[in-house]
């Protein structure tokens, strides 16, 4: 190659093209920088350096070009008519006049005699072009083309293509090497004769689509002369966007999109049809979020959010294991099928079971919908109701994917043990087909008729009991019970979560108030009595109240400090006290332990006895299980009663069992144990100790059967004071559960005859 001569330029950048050699192109100068750069040229040689910007960056190579004429634009703008001589590499920038950019630049020249792979590249570039050009009727630029025998030239009539981006163009200009620059515009140009190719054949093959199209638009046009327009009805809208239903449901959505062409708008049906379209569009069939497969961060939400719940978050967790294995090892689910993860989360109310659904959902990065069961009486609000109704819509489970937005959300399906049924169906019966994974992931909505895949869904019911759930939906669920919380944790609950949030509510600034751990402790032990935090909650709430009071009065004591001195003057008396030893002062009275449906309680049986017939009398609302277990305690004494200790003439007076609280129904086995110890210390005169609680299911032969709920009662009876429990022997693993530190402050007997329950409770005789 022959040697150059580095020339200084000044620069004018081109923003919206590329010129090449040999282009002449008119440039209307409407920057200042493209201005001061012709200014520059026309004082010095008549030349400049034309360089494309693209995103802000300039071409490493630009054109050397000349004016040719200036002139004025049509509205007075300022215009040069220029042609490109030859492509330059840009070096470095020295200083010039004018206030323009100026730039060494070392021209390119091509070698005079090509090789022969250049002439061969240029033959079958040349021959391509001419090919295309033919095919869309420009003959005549294919003419002009044959007139150029230059192979770099050839290549670079291809910054004149519309079909090359800016981008594309810069790169052609940026081949200084023709072999190069062939190569590249060549592979460009059989991309495009192959989409040429894919687009004749698709228009070939929508011949009959364009044939419908057109008359759906003489249709339409028909309507709008009727006066029958309905924009948001428009099926043509609806057709446009079927490319985002699967492949298996468009035949009926296209069956419904001609049955909405054939509808007057008049028509009470055209309606109908679009609210089903409208919903089948809704429903994400496609959309699937991208979970989270980081099992500490996982655990590190659910740790942040909620204090305890080992079992739960342990399940939790791995849940999202299995799903990582899956996702990394490429394992394929049974039939397409998902891994089918229905929890049930059991325990009372305020242990922050609803809750723990939208940690779950952050957890693993998916979608959180809620679907409230609670009260639900009508099937059709789980399965949708038939089109066939005035206002049908889709059942719950179709709004919450809508409202979600992916297909494997988290679904919270609160309060599902309080699903009824009446003359309109039985909802939990519609609600196997959704939580069974064999089934579900071709669950049939009776309002859109289609096939919904719920199989990647995860699934968490909350209860309180599991007595009202029927047997098959609860076999279809695993049960993770959440039986309250201790003292300690309620603590932790209280300061970690429950206080910086009342805080924002009741508008005190954290450094306005502070709340010791005494305090909240004294709000949990004598101001609540339960398994969860909801009504501590409402106690802190309720100081936090009263010291905004004493702060919007203008108070000079902020900060302030509530500590346990401070409750009583704020929330008045104690609620709760400890009353065991109060009550079990006499004979006659054993404290029992039982489960209700707000968790684990304390139950007092008494016991009298009094002139009479013979006989028992039972009062407090008891149901027919507790009352057959005091008629079994009462046969167990008096077959018994020289064992016990107890006089036989006592045993014909009238006995009246009463169990406190009496508006509250009552029931099940576990009562058993108490009811003996409560006659047994009725006709000895022995009071039951005031630090023990029992539980257990008694026969008449006196042996003490195993019972459920043994962690909520012994949270009970830690919360209620109680130092000892009696418990079933049989029930020994279920200690197991127990938090440590409740089972390092409490003495458990463990009996498997009534006569060591009694050995353990009642007090020495006299």
């Amino acid at each position: 190659m022959p040697e150059t001569q580095t020339l200084t330029l000044p620069v004018l950048p081109l923003t919206s093209g590329v010129v090449g050699p040999g282009m002449v192109v008119t440039i209307a100068l409407e920057t200042p920088e493209a201005r001061v750069a012709a200014d520059a040229a026309m004082e010095s040689t008549g030349r400049f350096l034309l360089v494309p910007r693209v995103d802000g960056r300039f071409s490493t190579v630009g054109v050397v070009a000349k004016v040719e004429d200036v002139g004025d634009l049509p509205g007075g703008r300022r215009a040069l008519v220029v042609r490109g001589l030859d492509r330059a590499v840009i070096g470095l920038g020295v200083p010039g006049d004018g206030g323009a950019l100026w730039v060494q630049a070392e021209p390119v020249i091509e070698a005079e005699e090509p090789s022969d792979e250049v002439r061969e590249l240029a033959r079958e570039y040349r021959a391509r072009v001419e090919a295309l050009l033919e095919r869309r009727g420009a003959g005549r630029v294919a003419e002009s083309l044959r007139g150029i025998r230059d192979p770099g030239a050839i290549a670079d009539t291809a910054l004149y293509s519309p079909d090359l981006t800016i981008e594309q163009k810069v790169q052609v200009l940026e081949a200084v090497d023709v072999e190069q620059r062939l190569r590249l515009v060549l592979g460009w140009l059989r991309e495009r004769e192959v989409q040429d190719e894919v687009d004749r054949g698709v228009v070939e093959g929508m011949e009959k689509q364009q044939r419908e199209a057109i008359l759906r638009r003489q249709m339409a046009k028909i309507r709008e002369e009727l006066g029958e327009t309905d924009a948001d009805g428009n099926a043509e809208g609806y057709r446009a966007r079927l490319d985002e239903l699967p492949e298996a449901i468009r035949p009926a959505v296209e069956k419904e999109l001609d049955r909405l062409e054939r509808t007057s708008d008049q028509s009470p049906e055209r309606g109908w049809i679009v609210t089903w379209l409208d919903t089948v569009f809704d429903v994400p069939w496609a959309t699937r979020a991208e979970e989270s497969f980081d099992l500490a961060a996982a655990r590190a939400v659910l740790d942040a959010d909620h204090a305890g719940l080992d079992d739960v978050k342990d399940r939790l967790v791995e849940t999202l294991a299995v799903r990582k294995l899956q996702a990394e090892r490429g394992v394929e689910r049974a039939g397409g099928r998902g891994s089918g993860t229905i929890l049930a989360l059991v325990g009372p109310p305020g242990v922050g079971k609803t809750s723990l659904g939208e940690s779950v959902a952050r957890a693993l990065g998916r979608p959180f919908a809620r679907v409230a069961l609670g009260g639900v009486h009508d099937e059709a609000e789980i399965r949708g109701h038939r089109r066939t109704y005035v206002g049908a819509r889709p059942g719950r489970f179709v709004r919450a994917l809508v409202e979600a937005g992916a297909m494997n959300p988290v679904l919270m399906l609160d309060e599902i043990d309080k699903v009824g049924s009446d003359w309109r169906g039985d909802p939990s019966s519609a609600l196997l087909e959704v939580l069974d994974p064999a089934q579900n992931h071709t669950f049939r909505d009776s309002y859109l008729e289609l096939d919904l895949d719920l199989s990647d869904v995860l699934f968490i019911a909350t209860a309180n009991v599991l007595d009202t759930i029927p047997a098959p939906l609860l076999d279809r669920m695993e049960v993770v019970r959440l039986d309250g919380y201790t003292e300690d944790e309620k603590v932790a609950i209280a300061r970690d979560h429950l206080l910086p949030r009342l805080l924002t509510r009741t508008g005190v600034r954290e450094d306005e108030v502070t709340v010791t751990e005494g305090a909240l402790r004294e709000l949990a032990t004598g101001y609540t009595r339960e398994a969860g935090v909801r009504d501590l909650e409402r106690q802190i709430g309720r100081v936090l109240r009263k010291v905004a009071v004493r702060i919007a009065g203008g108070s000079e004591d902020v900060p302030l400090t509530v500590d346990v001195d401070d409750v009583r003057p704020l929330l008045g008396r104690r609620r709760f006290t400890d009353e065991v030893a109060e009550r079990t002062s006499v004979p006659g009275v054993a404290t029992g332990l039982a489960v209700t449906g707000l968790g684990g309680d304390v139950l007092f049986v008494e016991a009298t006895a009094m002139d009479g017939d013979a006989g028992l009398t039972l009062t407090g609302q008891l149901g027919d299980v507790m009352k057959e277990s005091a008629e079994i305690a009462r046969s167990y004494v008096r077959s018994h009663s020289a064992d016990l200790g107890v006089d036989p003439s006592t045993l014909e007076r009238r006995v009246h069992v009463h169990v406190p609280a009496g508006a509250v129904p009552k029931d099940g086995p576990s009562a058993g144990v108490t009811m003996t110890t409560a006659l047994v210390s009725l006709l000895t005169g022995r009071p039951v100790r005031s630090t023990v609680g029992m539980t257990g299911e008694v026969t008449l032969q006196g042996k003490v059967l195993p019972i459920g709920g043994v962690k909520q009662k012994v949270l009970a009876a830690h919360r209620a004071g109680l130092t000892e429990v009696v418990l079933p022997a049989r029930n020994e693993g279920d200690l197991d559960d127990v938090p440590a530190a409740v089972r390092d402050a409490m003495t458990f007997h463990l009996a498997s005859d009534v006569r060591e329950v009694l050995e353990v409770a009642l007090e020495p005789a006299a």
